[in-house]
């Protein structure tokens, strides 16, 4: 007998090999029971069908568990798998897990997945949901496994098995439903009567292990939730992506490209865009030198061997471009600024006096992303990272770490970003460094977290090579998460660079460095930025914040007069005296997302005024030029100092 200790505190004795949906089948009601689809043992996620062999606590999980969400999308892509096999039978499947919106799996398929496909593959998940099949929990040992797919004629499941065996697993789990046989760790729901609410949304291509030598897979994509009504949230929130992809809007307001010539991954800023760059970077910089930070720029190469130093060509070298050699000397383009850094710091004797030393640059930095990996800004090659790093004695660390979520959360809040999610990173699988800085070093992160009074999450094994990291993730207006400041603690390069102070006792010491990131990527940033405004950014950081426009010819001497009026007071204006119609200049500067449109007829030209239209469509009264600059003015530093909420993405 075992004692298994309920959610209510109560403590039963069963037998062992009992399954944990039969315990909680005798505790729950049946209308509890209908909605039962999983267990937590020990709190872990089991099947229903999970035998109990030693004492444990027992939860029931039922639908609509956030935490079963993953399980269910997991479910769904089984289902799906299922179902495509049903109607073409060929198909070969490879992988299908669960992601963060939904789900995919990977296929083999001769002809390509038309859209009448995906209809009829929905159709047909529906007829498999209705009959409630039984998923079942089987297991192999793994040589047996691997013939049973081999039979099957499952190369990619073979594959998967082969490299299980080889690192010592003895036997694996699959998962059957009707005659559909998965590899699968589990846990799943226990029938696919529980899947209901899903839709399949497209097809991709997929290289095989994400191998670009490898064949191309066709890979769908799906989504999948406990309601029908998340589900229907869920899809318009889709639509909605859709309508702000940063790559369409891009290219309609003249923001940047991407163009074959140059090279996949490789941004061309064009002048609205470098503008708002332009405007970024300027109140970057401002920023940090009110905080005590100091610009630098360094190099975009540099000799090989810094790399060797720095350990990148250890740790990173598959994202790091080929050596080119110059004056026989091997030279490699550079995919952190870091080393440089520490270079200027190694440039002469420091002292404890100087530190902390806050150094700070807007470095563009090269890494080898994957062509298939590359996302418009969001995914790229060639980027400039907000980077700087803090050189500071350990009893400085904990306040330094504060400070930069001081001004990373102002930062963010600036550019209209208030949602986020924060998380500690620690220690990956391959790392340098020794245990106790590891563990000096994840201390001060979560020391500096809790002083902010920041909840987080622990990312385990999601650290650097060289350190444990806080990564903020901001959420956009449609609450998807963004990956952009980070903040590293690193004992590892100072060691490999021998940087050191001369502290208060004459000694020589090593200090701690810090490396941190508060948007991220310029490009990254921006193409987040383009999506949360849906292009219709901000008055502070619009390209164009009014444009003049005339009504006929015979106002555009006053029209002229604005303009320089606006010009002359550092407000970016343009002016629309084209052989057009009122309404199509307006038109054409709504689509431009420009804030204000400034209308000259007889009345204003008469009066000297203007008469100032919003991109929303609202219609001002008539003012002054100076009355207007005041407002705009006043409206602009209201947005920098209370967060840029753009009208269009309020409630």
């Amino acid at each position: 007998m075992v004692t298994v200790k309920l959610a209510d505190g109560k403590e039963k004795k069963v037998e062992e090999g009992v399954s944990a949906g039969e315990i909680l089948g005798q505790e729950l009601s049946k209308k509890q029971r209908k909605k039962l689809i999983l267990a937590r043992v020990n709190g872990e996620l089991k099947d229903l069908s999970y035998k109990i062999e030693n004492d444990c606590t027992l939860e029931p999980v039922f639908m609509g568990d956030e935490e079963a969400l993953h399980v269910l999308r997991h479910s769904a892509s089984h289902l799906m798998a299922q179902a495509v096999k049903a109607i073409f039978p060929d198909a070969q499947v490879a992988i299908g897990p669960a992601i963060e919106q939904g789900f995919y799996y990977d296929f083999n398929k001769e002809v390509p997945f038309s859209p009448e496909d995906l209809e009829r593959i929905e159709k047909k998940m529906k007829e498999l949901s209705k009959r409630a099949v039984p998923i079942e929990r089987l297991e192999m040992d793994i040589d047996e496994a691997i013939s049973f797919f081999k039979k099957k004629n499952e190369p990619y499941k073979v594959e998967l098995l082969e490299e299980l065996k080889e690192q010592g697993e003895k036997r694996v789990s699959l998962y059957k439903q009707d005659d559909f046989v998965d590899l699968c760790r589990g846990p799943h729901l226990p029938d696919t009567s529980k899947i209901q609410a899903f839709k399949l949304l497209n097809v991709a291509g997929a290289f095989w292990k994400g191998d670009e030598k490898r064949e191309m897979l066709q890979r769908i994509y799906g989504t999948a939730f406990f309601d029908k009504k998340e589900l229907k949230k869920h899809l318009e929130r889709l639509e909605q992506a859709k309508k702000r992809d940063h790559r369409r809007i891009g290219k309609e307001l003249g923001l940047f490209s991407i163009e074959e010539e140059i090279g996949p991954g490789l941004i061309l800023w064009h002048p609205k865009g470098a503008l708002i760059r332009k405007l970024i970077e300027d109140f970057w910089r401002d920023e940090h030198l009110k905080r005590g930070y100091s610009l630098l720029f360094t190099p975009h190469i540099a000799k090989r061997d810094l790399w060797k130093t720095s350990g990148h060509l250890d740790f990173y070298s598959e994202n790091m471009y080929s050596p080119m050699e110059i004056d026989e000397v091997s030279y490699q383009i550079k995919p952190m600024n870091c080393p440089f850094h520490i270079a200027i710091y190694n440039s002469r004797k420091r002292s404890y006096r100087e530190l902390p030393l806050r150094w700070c640059e807007l470095g563009t930095v090269y890494r080898y992303e994957r062509t298939g990996t590359l996302h418009g800004l969001m995914r790229v090659r060639g980027f400039t990272q907000d980077d700087a790093h803090i050189f500071c004695m350990p009893e400085q660390l904990d306040n330094e770490i504060v400070e930069i979520l001081n001004m990373t959360l102002f930062m963010l809040r600036t550019f209209g970003f208030s949602k986020y999610d924060t998380y500690l990173s620690t220690r990956p699988e391959k790392y340098v460094g020794t245990d106790e800085h590891w563990e000096l070093a994840t201390g001060a992160l979560k020391k500096a977290l809790e002083k902010m009074n920041l909840s987080y999450e622990i990312d385990p094994g999601e650290g650097v090579f060289y350190g444990p990291k806080i990564d903020i993730k901001i959420r956009d207006c449609l609450d998807r998460s963004w990956q952009c400041s980070t903040i590293q603690v690193d004992f590892n390069l100072p060691e490999r660079f021998d940087v050191k102070y001369v502290g208060e006792d004459g000694e020589m010491h090593s200090p701690i460095m810090v490396h941190r990131a508060l948007l991220g990527s310029l490009e990254r940033f921006f193409g987040v930025m383009i999506e949360h405004y849906a292009g219709a950014f901000p008055i502070w950081l619009s390209p164009i914040q009014a444009r003049v426009m005339t009504i006929t010819d015979r106002h555009n001497e006053w029209a002229q007069k604005v303009h320089e009026a606006l010009l002359d007071k550092g407000i970016r204006a343009d002016l629309d005296i084209r052989n057009e119609k009122l309404g199509k200049k307006v038109r054409d500067a709504q689509m431009e997302k420009i804030p204000y449109m400034l209308v000259v007829g007889d009345k204003e030209v008469a009066d000297s005024t203007v008469s100032p239209r919003t991109r929303r469509g609202e219609t001002l009264e008539a003012m002054t030029v100076d009355s207007f600059i005041e407002l705009l003015e006043s409206e602009a530093q209201k947005e920098k100092l209370g967060g840029a909420i753009s009208p269009e993405n309020k409630e």
